[in-house]
């Protein structure tokens, strides 16, 4: 972790983000920080607005109105909903090639090896050398205890192995964010374990992640801060320590004791 002394960059400023779907209001006008070497867990029941707010961060969805600013830079958007959009492509190709984002479907191309997957964006995206960018795929595969399985092609592996995957080829973009959308949600608990392993091991790196996970004990162990969307609000954050034992929220409370007996 980073010295407590040091001023830490923001790296993902969120402020009054909304964003419907039809006539459904998902989000409404949530603001959330993220700070370099910062894991941060969200956390709230299904359709709360966790993975939309995610999705919001690298433009899979255009908020409605609010700002997004990723390492101080405000990402430009223009019109007016629903037509709001990315009013500058080559910013956010710019902006997601720091950004890496694990789904909770692995999304690995089946028609490519494991190690053809990891070094498909580096090379086709970020310009990068072949000959580097292999070692360095095959060092993500080692980091993530998939080392043999380089030429396999996703098929032929398990749920947590395509996930550990699909983590190595985030990680291949030397992203500055990585964001975890229910990573887990998809696997059985013992290839979950798999998974909360490495995510864990990045953690403990330093690495800044925003995690969205059902796994309340999880979160609990690896975030710094958590943060409690209650319908498309940010009923509740803080530091882990206050969130999870001396939670103020009612809802909160509520949402808690039911996961622990969930």
């Amino acid at each position: 972790m980073t010295d407590a002394a040091t001023p830490r960059l923001p790296i993902i400023e969120l402020d009054d983000i909304h964003k419907s779907f039809a006539h459904v209001e998902v989000l409404k006008g949530v603001s959330m920080r993220a700070h370099e070497g910062e894991v941060v867990a969200l956390i709230g029941s299904s359709g709360s607005g966790k993975s939309t707010l995610l999705r919001c961060i690298n433009m899979l969805e255009v908020p409605d109105q609010g700002t997004v600013k990723v390492a101080g830079e405000t990402i430009a958007l223009a019109g007016n909903p629903p037509t709001r959009h990315v009013a500058d492509e080559a910013q956010i190709r710019r902006v997601r090639s720091e950004l890496g984002m694990v789904f909770q479907q692995f999304n690995l191309w089946s028609h490519m090896t494991v190690l053809q997957n990891l070094m498909e964006a580096p090379l086709l995206v970020q310009k990068r050398e072949r000959g580097e960018v292999e070692a360095e795929a095959r060092e993500m595969l080692g980091k993530v205890g998939i080392a043999d399985k380089a030429d396999a092609y996703p098929a032929q592996l398990s749920g947590g192995q395509q996930q550990r995957a699909a983590i190595a080829r985030a990680l291949c973009i030397n992203p500055r964010l990585m964001l975890f959308d229910e990573p887990t949600s998809a696997l059985d608990p013992e290839l979950e374990v798999e998974v909360l392993r490495v995510i864990r091991l990045l953690a403990d790196e330093g690495r800044t992640m925003i995690l969205v996970t059902h796994d309340m004990e999880f979160a609990r162990t690896v975030a710094h801060r958590a943060v409690f969307l209650h319908l498309g609000r940010v009923e509740e954050e803080g530091p882990v320590e206050e969130v999870f034992g001396a939670t103020r929220s009612a809802r909160l409370k509520q949402f808690l004791n039911a996961a622990s007996h969930g």
